[in-house]
């Protein structure tokens, strides 16, 4: 019996001597292959961009806004605005049973910041030590805000990287001083870049101790007294984000005497619930991908299929020679398998280097918000490249074996089935 490295000889022999048809098997094969993990890899970067981006913001945040309220049930004609206070939020943090974390917010984007080397004008947040346990709020030196700043008043703030970068360029921060609204403040940490690309407004922030925001730059306007710009808040776990809601909503409406069933009355933000919607959005895309790939690879199955039947049928003489020399049902069939699995398998793994690279190519690009660069996805590529090497198998298989059953004579004397 020959060997195996005999019979690879052979097959590449028999593969050489038609180049074009063993070609556009192997075309076939690697575009089947790399299409379908190139639509399943941008379907996968654009579902990890969407974690990544989200994941920026912090795990199962939730944000109640001051809103509109009715002052006749039901009627929004007869709406009338309500802030937030700070009692609002003491109220969710004590009575809120599904409410694990909150934090109160203030906000003011109209205050000037300065330091010995520039000037500066962004967003200020007055916040409490407890954010930091529901943003992702990460630390590049110093520390962030404590509770000793909080009850003390300190004058002490926590830059964000663009902040950082415009008011101390290419120079240390920590433990350096700025100017808020003429206001001497001591920075005591500073935090990374967040997000990629263009989205920089997570960075152009400062964050300051609630009290001394409330006591030294309070919200302007009417009505505004012990007033807050909103308030951040945490489930207990992500399954009861649902029921922590209602509870807010409960209180919200209790303190501000409408009606909790008014739902337009209530302007938040829930981040488990976007996730949840941007999650099925990427479900149902990545099933239009995975069909249109298998439609490809369904159609590269038919064509590898196609030239397998007629190379192996055009070669019945060969089969009936090598019956009459002696060669066995067996040995024929393995010969031809081991030809197909290394045709289809070679050229699949070929498809998927090429996706592979040309992903690898792609990675380098910064892409915009909410996307990532495409992934190969293993389990698509042993789909893909595993479907295709059966098919080619397979369809070497059937007609060498029914040439093989024929005895030598009438093999010899076929033209092909």
């Amino acid at each position: 019996m020959r060997t195996i490295w005999d019979i690879f000889a052979q097959i590449i022999r028999n593969l050489w001597t038609h180049k074009l048809r063993s070609f556009l098997t192997m075309f076939g094969i690697a575009w089947g292959v790399g299409s379908l993990l190139l639509l399943v890899g941008v379907g996968e970067g654009f579902r990890s961009g969407n974690k990544r981006e989200l994941a920026e913001f912090g795990r199962n945040i939730m944000f109640i806004f001051p809103g509109r309220a009715p002052a006749v049930a039901g009627s929004m004609n007869s709406a009338r605005p309500y802030l937030l206070t700070y009692q609002d939020y003491v109220d969710i943090r004590t009575q809120a049973p599904h409410v694990g974390n909150a934090s109160p917010m203030l906000s003011r984007s109209d205050m000037h910041q300065v330091s010995e080397f520039a000037t500066a004008s962004v967003e200020i947040l007055g916040v409490e030590p407890q954010l930091n346990e529901i943003s992702y709020l990460p630390l590049k030196e110093g520390r962030w805000l404590n509770e000793m700043d909080l009850k003390q008043e300190r004058n002490v703030i926590v830059l964000g990287n663009e902040l950082l970068k415009t008011l101390f360029p290419g120079r240390p921060s920590l433990g350096a001083f700025i100017l808020l609204n003429g206001i001497r403040f001591e920075v005591i940490g500073s935090m990374p870049h967040l997000g990629r690309g263009e989205n920089t407004w997570l960075n152009m922030r400062g964050y300051i101790p609630f009290t001394v925001m409330a006591t030294n730059f309070p919200l302007k306007g009417e009505n505004h007294l012990n007033s807050i710009s909103f308030i951040e808040y945490q489930p207990y776990t992500t399954a009861e984000h649902k029921l922590a809601q209602d509870d807010v909503h409960k209180i919200i409406a209790r303190n501000h005497g409408f009606d909790v069933k008014d739902e337009n009355a209530f302007d938040g933000w829930d981040s488990i619930q976007e996730s949840k919607m941007v999650g099925t959005i990427f479900d149902v895309m990545n099933m239009f991908l995975g069909a249109v790939g298998m439609v490809t690879l369904a159609l590269g199955a038919i064509g590898v299929i196609n030239i397998m039947l007629v190379a192996v049928s055009e070669r019945t003489h060969e089969i009936g020679l090598r019956k009459a020399l002696g060669a066995t049902n067996r040995s024929i069939l393995f010969h031809f398998f081991l030809e197909g699995l290394l045709l289809t398998l070679g050229s699949g793994v070929i498809g998927m280097a090429l996706a592979a690279g040309l992903m690898g190519l792609m990675g380098g690009i910064q892409g915009p918000g909410g996307f990532d660069p495409p992934k190969l996805v293993p389990m698509s590529a042993v789909l893909a490249i595993g479907s295709l090497t059966l098919a080619g198998v397979v369809a070497g298989l059937y007609p060498a074996r029914k040439a093989a059953m024929l005895q030598p004579v009438e093999a010899l004397r076929q033209e092909g089935f």
